[in-house]
């Protein structure tokens, strides 16, 4: 299994590096450009119009290693299918930014709405072939069984996880590179249990995510979208359900959890007293303006979250 992993891996991170090329061009001669917003980082504003909508790339790589590896798994292909749907709802969300002009996007109901059937219908599939509603405690052999709110706990996974990588994404590198190490632990766990669907999707979303992260690192030549940024934090999700890990993912995905606590505070702190926590919020940009440069926020988030994916392994061996 080890060899097709990494060939699994190789051909996704192959076909992003060599297709990004030819997308950056093709946006540009489009003008799907990046809007930026003018209350952030004032450096920012040099990267309006920089492409974006580039996780249509590495969401195309991920499907056609998926479609070549993936085992006859219904569970692994129903979270494929799942995490496409997430895409769509990315999509139309930045179609209506990007090409519509219109700079809400897609209402937040209507993402909540789609979060929540595809959540169900997930759920469903999840009965229906016997998965466990038991749920894992980290760092402890606890097991607690939670029935029917296993499907709030899918719910809030997915919306948790999709809403938390789209706040993370706004640096260059910043939620790819924190992506793949949260992935990495992930396939590291699928391995061990021998769980060959979630180690397929891990390991292909890993070289998709890498040959992304060759033209998104700073400074970016593209950026992935709300169609890449919610269907990788699905993606993540999804997997730790697959894994009976559900609730790691809070661990081995430390760094989005932070990035949305960040913003969770500073709304509510400003409602309540009319002052502010961070400079601003998600925190990357407190270290920013801070005056920290993009590439020391990125890589030093990035140590976090490797440290954050190793405590999440840590956790994992005294659970199991």
């Amino acid at each position: 299994m080890a060899g097709t992993i990494y060939l699994a891996a190789a051909l996704a991170f192959v076909i992003c590096l060599a297709a990004y090329p030819f997308y950056i061009r093709f946006s540009k001669r489009l003008r799907f450009g990046q809007q930026i917003r003018l209350d952030g980082p004032q450096k920012h504003l040099e990267k309006a119009g920089t492409p974006t909508m580039g996780g249509i790339v590495f969401l195309v790589a991920f499907l056609i290693t998926s479609v070549i590896f993936l085992p006859r798994d219904p569970l692994s292909w129903a979270a494929l299918i799942v995490i496409f749907a997430v895409a769509l709802l990315g999509f139309a969300d930045d179609f209506q930014k990007v090409v519509k002009h219109r700079s809400l996007g897609l209402r937040a109901r209507h993402k909540i709405l789609g979060h929540l059937v595809f959540s169900f219908i997930f759920y469903l599939v999840l009965l229906h072939f016997g998965h466990a509603t038991a749920v894992m405690i980290p760092f402890s052999a606890m097991q607690v069984e939670i029935g029917h709110f296993y499907l709030l706990l899918i719910f809030f996974m997915v919306t948790g996880a999709s809403n938390s990588v789209n706040l993370t994404d706004g640096i260059d590198g910043l939620a790819a590179g924190t992506a793949i190490l949260s992935l990495l632990a992930f396939l590291i766990i699928a391995s061990l249990q021998g769980q060959h669907g979630a180690a397929y999707l891990c390991a292909s979303l890993i070289g998709a995510c890498t040959g992304f992260l060759i033209y998104n690192i700073h400074p970016a030549r593209v950026f992935m979208g709300d169609v890449g940024s919610l269907s990788l934090g699905a993606a993540l999700a999804l997997v730790a359900v697959l894994l009976k890990t559900e609730l790691l993912l809070v661990v081995i995905g430390g760094v989005f959890v932070l990035e949305a606590i960040s913003v969770i505070l500073q709304v509510a702190f400003f409602r309540l007293t009319g002052k502010r926590i961070f400079l601003m919020s998600p925190l990357h940009h407190h270290f920013e303006i801070k005056g920290w440069s993009e590439w020391s926020v990125v890589t030093g988030f990035w140590m976090t979250g490797l440290c954050f994916a190793l405590l999440g392994l840590l956790g994992y061996a005294f659970a199991a």
